[in-house]
């Protein structure tokens, strides 16, 4: 039965559709007007750290090779970031997300793994993202644990087993894998691969979230998860796919750190959930669920990566950028609150 089938053959279900969260769907966060504001406005604050770099470091910021760096950089959390925006619009929060993707860099540059060639480390850091994910959204769907304690239990285990895995060791990428390497080195049209795969998942996902059922069923549970239920939908499955994607995406990750370090180590991804998930706020996305969009979730993911890159430039200590991330991120879910006090 389709959500359509459920509004119409069904009382309780009709109501649901009616005035639950299948209703207003639209895509691109069920908003078009603030979400075109919220974009403008990060493309502004874009635009005024792009003038503070030329300010401050006129010979370094404006190089072609700094900006390349600037999306290199980008790619990794911004592809993790992908993931976590599908999650929280869902209604969930996926904390495990740098734990994971080390996990699967270092699962896939162990001894064993590269013996089968670059091939094999590639779906070998797909897998293991992808299962430990499947592992989170079986323990919040079906074990209906809160995601908060299920993906913090997650980010502990995999960190650990990324650790025994290797021993606390960094495993290099082998020499006869330079493949895994050439996506960072080889460049077409003066970006590197990796960024193209970026660019590849966030197309990717802007569809599914806006051009499918998949992505109206996010937006549905995350709204009103009984509503949803009600239409039609099996929450519980949708979301166990929620985290299933979240952890996919990690595991794409994984790839892009081997190729920019040549390595697999337990030390990957550190902080990482952190940085995906202040992109996702910032970008628009509401923490409760039900409103969000890919589009200013990359956004979010440029800002936070050009002001790394503004600090590293100007030689200031990584405390500082810390501090900095934490009053965008306050300031972003205090305008979050006061948008949604607003009447509409």
């Amino acid at each position: 039965m389709t959500e359509t089938d459920a509004g119409v053959r069904g009382g309780p279900a009709r109501g649901a559709w009616a005035k639950g969260p299948l209703r207003p769907l639209r895509r691109e966060g069920a908003g078009r007007g603030p979400g075109e504001f919220r974009h403008l406005g990060l493309v502004a604050a874009l635009a005024l750290l792009a003038v503070v770099g030329v300010v401050t470091e006129p010979d370094n910021f404006p190089t072609s090779g700094n900006l390349v760096g600037i999306l290199a950089l980008a790619a990794t959390i911004g592809v993790i970031t992908v993931g976590q925006t599908f999650v929280i619009i869902g209604g969930g929060i996926d904390l495990s997300v740098g734990s994971v993707m080390a996990l699967a860099s270092v699962w896939a540059t162990t001894v064993a793994t590269q013996s089968y060639g670059p091939a094999v480390m590639a779906l070998c850091a797909i897998l293991v993202g992808t299962g430990a994910g499947v592992v989170s959204g079986l323990l919040i769907s079906y074990g209906r644990m809160v995601p908060f304690i299920a993906t913090l239990a997650m980010l502990v285990s995999a960190r650990g087993l990324a650790q025994r895995m290797s021993d606390r060791k960094t495993q290099l990428v082998r020499p006869e894998n330079d493949a895994i390497e050439s996506l960072s080195t080889t460049k077409v049209l003066g970006l590197p691969l990796v960024v193209y795969i970026f660019a590849a998942v966030a197309i990717a996902g802007w569809v599914l979230l806006n051009r499918t059922t998949f992505g109206r069923r996010t937006f549905a549970v995350g709204g009103n998860p009984e509503a949803a239920r009600l239409a039609g939908i099996d929450v519980r499955r949708h979301t166990l796919l929620l985290y299933a994607l979240s952890g996919f995406c990690c595991g794409v990750a994984a790839i892009i750190i081997m190729a920019r370090t040549t390595t697999g180590s337990s030390t990957h991804g550190d902080l990482y959930e952190l940085d995906a998930i202040a992109a996702v706020i910032i970008g628009g996305t509401l923490l409760t669920g039900g409103r969000g969009t890919v589009v200013g979730s990359i956004l979010g993911v440029l800002v936070f990566t050009v002001i790394t890159n503004l600090f590293i430039l100007n030689g200031l200590q990584t405390s500082d950028q810390l501090i900095a991330k934490g009053v965008i991120i306050g300031i972003a879910v205090l305008l979050q609150r006061r948008g949604l006090r607003s009447p509409t």
